[in-house]
């Protein structure tokens, strides 16, 4: 099992790296550029999953598996419920911080993954400090549920009310809605002017090979090892390779794509020897798994896969760098993103890749309400330090 999230990491690391796509771009690019490339392929993404997640969802409950939520002990439990998270005040507040913290920090959670993979110093230098603040989101998350207000939400998995085919159905009407939104401000931005060419920003080596003679256009030759290892794939081809990938990790495990949970055994893991107590019930079995070593946890194995895929995607393309000059004024947004990432969402129980893109396509009501809060605080962010570090220009492109 072990050799299997290793692989789909290295799978994933390299198709986010091929594609340049991230969940933080999804956001940012739209608000920043005017054209939502990125975003509508997010939404592609999301169906994909979705339409493969439930004949997997449907033929498991066809043979008598239930939900995550409500096993018990001999059950078999349909993939991918596990996402299916309760949602409450925690989801929001957790959402929104996390969708901050992504700005400022230049990446998600993969995202941080994948620009380490690639050699970049300021990933690096945001990991540790995303790290740190996932242990305090941990036992924030344990102590807000047990208490009065923390009791106040809902957990909604779909199937369970409309079925199977009426989940995807509230599901796709809800994408095309956000879709539509997309384009309805695509064409106000078109309108004013600062409507951006979507590959306006792909650099000269990303873009195919056109100026090759048919004689050097061979199996061997330069063109065909550029478009297999250098060229830039498209957001949509980015969007359904990584749909497969996270269907295959899904097939594989039994459970869907998540980053963070590895997070905190990390943490944990760095923390507990030097004399901080984790006895709180939020780490008992976090605690249990580090006590194993961290080498026999699937989730780190992967996120250790998804930083060996960036690299080695770089080394083939020719483009690894270290990149480690860092712009002083942007160290305190980068501490602070990295902060508000781990905390954020380790409080609302995942982050973009666990509590959104998986509980979304996993039918979860949770995972809307976190998309929601990701783009709000997100948005909080682009708008409110606006030109006040590097990653946040001050005005729109035209």
């Amino acid at each position: 099992m072990l050799s299997i999230q290793l692989f789909s990491g290295i799978l994933l690391g390299g198709a986010l790296t091929r594609t340049r796509f991230g969940y933080a771009g999804g956001i940012k690019r739209i608000y920043v550029r005017g054209e939502g490339s990125l975003s509508k392929a997010l939404l592609i993404m999301l169906l994909a999953t979705m339409l493969i997640f439930m004949g997997v969802q449907w033929y498991a409950a066809q043979n008598g598996a239930v939900p995550a939520f409500s096993a018990v002990e001999g059950d078999a439990i349909i993939p991918g419920t596990q996402n299916v998270q309760f949602a409450n005040l925690a989801t929001v507040i957790g959402g929104v911080l996390f969708g901050m913290g992504m700005i400022f920090s230049g990446g998600c959670a993969s995202g941080t993954l994948t620009d380490m993979g690639e050699g970049e110093g300021r990933a690096m230098f945001v990991f540790i400090f995303f790290i740190l603040g996932s242990a305090p989101g941990e036992w924030a998350r344990y102590t807000f549920d047990n208490t009065s207000l923390g009791k106040v939400g809902t957990q909604i998995y779909l199937p369970d009310y409309f079925g199977y085919f009426g989940a995807l159905l509230i599901s796709v009407l809800g994408l095309l809605f956000i879709y539509w939104l997309i384009l309805k401000y695509e064409k106000k931005r078109k309108a004013e002017g600062t409507y951006a060419d979507p590959k306006g920003d792909w650099e000269n080596f990303e873009k195919p090979v056109t100026d090759i003679k048919a004689s050097e256009t061979s199996l061997l030759s330069y063109k065909t090892y550029h478009r297999l290892f250098v060229e830039r794939w498209t957001f949509n081809t980015g969007a359904l390779v990584i749909a497969i990938i996270c269907s295959f990790i899904l097939l594989a495990t039994g459970k869907a794509w998540g980053v963070t949970s590895a997070f905190s055994k990390l943490g944990v893991a760095i923390l507990q020897p030097l004399g901080i107590s984790f006895s709180s019930p939020a780490f008992t079995e976090i605690v249990e798994d580090v006590n194993k070593g961290l080498l026999l946890d699937g989730g780190t194995i992967r996120n250790l896969g998804i930083v060996f895929g960036s690299l080695v995607a770089f080394l083939l393309a020719g483009r690894f760098k270290l990149s480690l000059k860092l712009n002083k004024s942007d160290l305190p947004y980068f501490v602070v993103g990295g902060l508000l990432m781990g905390f954020g969402a380790r409080f609302a129980k995942g982050c973009n890749a666990g509590a959104m893109y998986s509980a979304m396509s996993t039918f979860s009501i949770s995972g809307w309400i976190f998309a929601v809060a990701m783009v709000l605080g997100g948005l909080i962010s682009l708008k409110v330090f606006a030109g006040k570090m590097s990653l946040i220009p001050a005005k729109r492109k035209k």
